[in-house]
């Protein structure tokens, strides 16, 4: 890091951060515990530790994103418990969270992104532009400006957060593990840059989180944490000299509690047995020109090396090179576009699983079954690789003596600390005894104690079982521990070799330098921009930073309080985008709802028409068969053969061959010509008991129909009293009582309700998963901007869907329009905002995406098909039923479509529906808005 020495800042009097005595849970997790802490103010402030011990939390508390449990947070000379002072000093703080690019868009592009955060911040068109080209070009990113940040590599994703975080010149910057799993090139990269800011903003605070020692040996103030607590602060020579120590994580062991630290000793490494050249010795893994092709896309470029039966083999590159596909190829976890590969002496096949029982793989993050015990989690792998039951007791009892789990068998791993875990993940990778460990950066965030133990146990496998153990890893510390590395820059290897031999082959002062000119080189001979542009020269960005801090920015204008539609429209438009490039969300908003209006259209009917009917004649005269061609000649029933007898009836009923059976008794024309009493047997298949009471209703009217035809063609064909006069029946709105002309127009209010609710909870519920939601918590967005902004694109697109619903309406399924198309548009347009408003409603309390889709469809599809008169009046229903159907805006709307399209009716007849439209998004939103936390809980 090209910087000032550590401990050169001015640290000023007063603090940028205080706290007192705070504490924070996370159910019976305790993250923080009475921490009491200045942050100076003025300097580069670090805070160091492993993964857990509460850096993140502290930070969270220190921007204001995460609410205050207990104590007192005191940040910028206000009280962060107070909501008006957040929203004072917001604009002054810029909040960078842990992880790669987690406050960025992935499908908007590097200057959409930075041009995002500017409106958020009010800055105008005109200063935007400018901040954005002064950005772009002090990071490195100018020739990127149109890639999306998805498609970036991890320090490019950093960088372009930096940028955000940035675009408004806060006082305070404070970043969380910004270059964790990121390469020693980018982080330097990232380092120097921040160097340079602060030199054109010398009052600027910095606080950061780190697992990286070297990182924070170059800080002006470190403060040291485990388990929550603060166990030391000073600045780094400060520590060291206070422990006696060489090193800062020497220094940070000794600060450990003693029962932490006891019994921990430096790694030491024992020659390798096949220490000779790179052909010596039998090799595990052999490749020759392994390529690896996505499309047009090449990941791994004529890749070739060799590695011995148990060495220690280090696999290290920039973000992106292609260590991760290399990996998968030499193991046959991903077959090669061309080359070959040979894992002990066989030629890897991608299809043979036998291959794969050779491996024992251990991914970076945790990946076993957090629901079952260590025990269950190693016998269930025992399992998985066929080991023979008797046998497994054995091997468990093994694992659990090798790696120090015998003691928590029975426990869950979530109660496990970090370092318990990634035992616990090698000794399930070691279950079966594999030939090979392929570990993918195994020690991230894990404490320097846990981490020197996981590696005393690596080189032990090795050493002893001749286990080849092939490795990832972004700490030089534990490069150094490997008996050959390999350095992989844009899908090829750069060079293989001892570490010692690449220290001296550059002339560097150590491993880490010797890398980065190892990379810088690789860069400097590609011709045109590097395939991953993290790695960008360093000089471009110096001399680019200095041109933006020649001279002081002017002051950022300061962002409206209360509401500003500026910042609403904001995120509409980035929504609009991010829809626009979804190609999921983008189909399902646009053909989702007309697929689903054909299905539900002709699915959803109650016409019964052409059904199967067969008849078993024991008569057999001209009587019976004009019965018989009485009932075959009407639209609702369709003739079969005859029936032969009882059995037949029954095979057939049973198969669904026919749905009414007609058994017209022996001497039917003799008893109906002499007037006696005649009995028709009629079985109706009662499956369907809606259907079977339609199917009785025709069969009793034919029935009668027939009865009076044959009274009138009586003898002497006179008029008889019950002749005298009938009663006609005709229907009004929908003469023909085609179900269609009810059900399409109610199938409009379903759809309408159901896929925009959907999508409005989906795009803020995507946030809270992609982490973006941060970006409510730190800036000067209010609630309803948030939230009216995020609805408004998928009203617009309701519209469309509404549009094209109706358009189906009329041409496809031949339903007129006879009333007011401007109501029902009206009516659409609120309606929509009711139902997109459900959506932000369900969005509040539902934290992952699946859940959103089953919680907003059992929130719009139940209600609008139960209780909202689709199919019963509302008037019909009783207690719950009642309110509900009362209450639900698809009641009122249905009514309104109906009304339009059957009964010719026009915004007069339907204002009594209008109001309670009218009421029903305002009460929703404003119910949102109470229930969407400005911080995370």
């Amino acid at each position: 890091m090209a910087r000032q020495p550590a401990g050169a800042a001015a640290v000023t009097a007063g603090p940028a951060a205080r706290l007192q005595e705070v504490g924070l849970r996370y159910g019976r997790t305790v993250a923080l515990d009475a921490v009491t802490l200045d942050l100076p103010a003025g300097c580069m402030a670090g805070l160091i530790g492993p993964d857990g011990v509460g850096k993140s939390s502290l930070l969270a508390l220190v921007s204001g994103a995460r609410r205050i449990q207990a104590g007192r947070v005191e940040v910028l000379g206000g009280d962060m418990a107070s909501a008006r002072h957040r929203g004072a000093v917001g604009p002054r703080i810029a909040y960078m969270p842990q992880g790669l690019g987690r406050n960025l868009y992935p499908t908007l592009s590097v200057f959409e992104n930075i041009d995002f955060f500017g409106r958020l911040f009010g800055h105008g068109r005109a200063e935007r532009e400018r901040r954005i080209a002064e950005l772009v070009e002090a990071t490195g990113l100018a020739p990127f400006t149109d890639r999306p940040a998805g498609k970036l590599s991890g320090g490019m994703k950093q960088k372009l957060s930096l940028c955000c975080s940035l675009i408004h010149d806060p006082d305070l910057l404070i970043l969380d593990e910004p270059t964790t799993g990121v390469d020693p090139l980018s982080r330097r990269q990232f380092w120097e840059l921040v160097a340079h800011i602060r030199a054109g903003r010398p009052g600027m605070s910095v606080v950061v989180a780190t697992a990286y020692m070297e990182e924070a040996a170059q800080f002006d103030w470190l403060a040291a944490m485990q388990g929550g607590r603060v166990l030391a602060t000073g600045t780094p020579r400060a520590l060291m000299e206070r422990t006696g120590a060489a090193s800062l994580e020497a220094a940070f062991v000794a600060l450990l509690p003693e029962a932490e630290r006891e019994g921990h000793r430096p790694v030491e490494i024992r020659p390798f047995a096949g220490a000779g050249g790179e052909e010596d010795g039998e090799a595990a893994i052999e490749a020759r020109g392994l390529t690896m092709r996505f499309g047009d896309f090449v990941a791994v470029d004529k890749v070739s090396f060799r590695i011995r039966r148990g060495e220690i083999f280090g696999f290290l590159g920039s973000n992106g090179c292609g260590k991760t596909t290399t990996m998968k190829m030499l193991t046959g976890l991903l077959p090669a576009s061309e080359g070959q590969a040979w894992l002990f002496g066989q030629e890897v096949d991608a299809g043979d699983i036998g291959t794969r029982r050779r491996v024992g793989y251990m991914s970076q993050s945790f990946s076993l079954y957090s629901e079952l015990t260590v025990r269950q989690n190693l016998e269930l792998h025992a399992r998985l690789f066929n080991m023979p039951a008797a046998a497994i007791p054995a091997r468990v009892a093994e694992m659990a003596r090798r790696f120090e789990l015998a003691g928590i068998l029975d426990t869950l791993p979530e109660a496990l600390p970090l370092g318990q875990r990634q035992r616990l993940s090698l000794a399930v990778a070691m279950i079966h005894g594999p030939e090979m460990l392929i570990l993918d950066e195994p020690t991230s965030g894990v404490d320097p104690v846990a981490r020197d133990g996981f590696w005393r146990i690596l080189v032990e496998l090795a050493r002893r079982d001749r286990v080849t153990i092939f490795i990832s890893t972004h700490f030089m510390n534990e490069a150094e521990r490997c008996d050959r590395i390999s350095l992989m820059h844009a899908g090829r290897v750069l060079v293989s070799d001892t570490p010692a031999a690449l220290v001296e082959k550059r002339g560097a002062r150590n491993l880490e330098q010797a890398f980065i000119a190892y990379l810088e080189e690789a860069v400097a001979e590609a011709e045109g921009p590097a395939p991953i542009p993290a790695t960008a020269p360093v000089p471009a960005a110096k001399g680019a930073a200095q041109t933006l801090l020649a001279s002081p920015p002017p002051a950022s204008p300061s962002p409206r309080r209360g509401f500003d539609i500026r910042r609403m429209f904001s995120f509409s438009r980035r929504e609009a985008m991010e829809l626009r490039r979804d190609p999921v969300r983008a189909t399902l908003a646009l053909l989702g709802s007309l697929i689903l209006m054909v299905v539900m259209g002709y699915g959803i009917t109650m016409d019964v028409e052409e059904l199967a009917f067969a008849v078993l004649d024991r008569d057999q005269t001209t009587t019976s068969r004009d019965y018989t061609l009485n009932i075959a000649g009407s639209r609702y029933f369709t003739e079969q053969p005859p029936i032969a007898d009882y059995d037949d009836l029954d095979r057939r009923m049973r198969a669904g061959e026919v749905a009414l059976a007609i058994e017209i008794p022996p001497g039917f024309g003799r008893d109906v010509a002499r007037g006696r009493a005649v009995q028709v047997g009629a079985w109706i298949d009662g499956a369907m008991p809606s259907r079977a009471q339609t199917v009785r209703g025709y069969v009793q009217g034919m029935h009668a129909d027939w009865l009076a035809q044959r009274a009138a063609q009586g003898p002497g064909g006179g008029v008889t009293a019950g002749q005298l006069f009938t009663i006609e029946t005709r229907f009004r709105y929908n003469p023909d009582v085609r179900s269609l002309v009810s059900m399409v127009p109610a199938m409009i209010p379903i759809l309408l309700m159901l896929i925009p609710a959907m999508l409005t909870a989906l795009s803020i519920v995507r946030e809270k998963e992609m982490g973006s939601i941060v970006n409510l918590y730190v800036t000067p967005v209010t609630r309803l901007e948030f939230l009216l902004g995020k609805q408004l694109p998928y009203v617009l697109l309701g519209m469309a869907n509404f549009l094209l619903l109706v358009g189906l309406a009329l041409f496809l399924f031949d339903v007129p329009l006879t009333g007011s198309f401007p109501a029902l548009a009206a009516a659409s347009l609120i309606y929509l905002c009711a139902a997109t408003a459900l959506g932000l409603l369900a969005s509040t309390f539902l934290r992952t995406q699946i859940a959103a889709i089953f919680g907003t469809a059992v929130m719009t599809i139940l209600p609008a098909t139960q209780f909202s008169g689709l199919i019963d009046p509302v008037s019909s229903l009783e207690g719950a039923g009642a309110v509900i159907g009362n209450l639900y805006p698809t009641t009122y709307y249905v009514t309104i479509a109906r009304g339009t399209f059957s009964k010719a009716l026009h915004f007069a007849d339907l204002r009594g529906e209008f109001l309670p439209l009218l009421l029903a998004a305002p009460v929703l939103i404003g119910l949102s808005a109470a229930l969407l936390k400005k911080q995370e809980r």
